[in-house]
């Protein structure tokens, strides 16, 4: 891409949070599956308290994104620093909570039984564990039903309990893979709503989805298409300088910009050779 690409979004952007704490710093990384590039040239930082949406349709390079961030997937080139630390970072993972687009759930245990799974991973003990599983059971409001399977819940149920299971641990950065996909809308507003009085609480999220009405409930957004970083920034400035009304037409614009860079860079290595 040139340098009115997303590189010079990601050094502005930089600057803009000199005065913040970045909880993530993301420079030139690159993730290649053979000859695919998932994921090109992202640079973006993210801040204590923030929900940073990242928004694009299926197979734009969200979920490679995260993997990469949560230390799943090892980049091709560049770097990710959270908190200070590059990853993959064994002192950085206790601080993460991560929900996948797939369930990570176990069906035939109960909703206490795959809490208590997830502290187990993360430490916790005794007294502490019983505590932290009856908060966040209370929180997503299901307490209620704590000793039923898994396998009798709904998919809301479900979803409700796999943000749970993420947060039980009180991670600093939380990190939701398209979490509300086949959610109705009353529990999608709910989720946003939870979502605010974490950053109120100074967790960060970094959320991805493709519906692009959840957009203006973000901090920030960062606008992804073919692995690319389109533009990123509050939602306002984006409608602004795209001079849209709405995030999709504003989206469109956004991609239509990417189209013609493509097509000049072809046009000049066809002009060279």
């Amino acid at each position: 891409m040139t340098e009115t690409g997303p590189e010079i979004h990601g050094e502005r952007q930089a600057q803009r949070s000199a005065n913040g704490e970045p909880v993530v710093v993301v420079k030139q990384l690159v993730k290649e599956f053979g000859k695919l590039r998932a994921v090109d040239n992202l640079n973006m930082v993210i801040n204590t308290g923030e929900t940073y949406g990242l928004i694009g349709p299926n197979g734009s390079g969200k979920t490679t994104l995260i993997r990469m961030m949560v230390g799943l997937s090892r980049p091709t080139s560049g770097t990710i620093h959270i908190l200070g630390e590059k990853i993959p970072s064994h002192k950085v993972s206790p601080n993460l909570g991560y929900m996948p687009q797939l369930s990570a759930l176990y069906l035939d245990l109960t909703a206490a039984q795959n809490m208590r799974f997830f502290c187990k991973i993360y430490g916790l003990r005794g007294k502490e564990q019983g505590k932290r599983i009856r908060e966040m059971l209370e929180r997503v409001d299901l307490a209620d039903r704590a000793n039923d399977v898994v396998s009798k819940f709904s998919g809301g149920m479900k979803q409700r309990l796999s943000l749970a299971c993420a947060l039980v641990h009180g991670p600093r950065l939380l990190m939701l893979d398209e979490p509300t996909v086949g959610v109705d809308p009353e529990l999608r507003r709910t989720f946003w709503q939870y979502f605010a009085q974490l950053n109120s609480e100074g967790v960060t999220i970094i959320v991805s989805t493709h519906h692009l009405d959840e957009a203006s409930r973000c901090t920030r957004l960062g606008l992804m298409r073919l692995g690319e970083l389109l533009a990123q920034d509050v939602p306002q400035d984006l409608l602004r300088n795209s001079g849209k009304d709405n995030m999709e037409e504003a989206f469109l614009y956004y991609a239509s910009r990417q189209d013609e860079e493509v097509e000049e860079e072809t046009l000049e290595k066809e002009e060279i050779q």
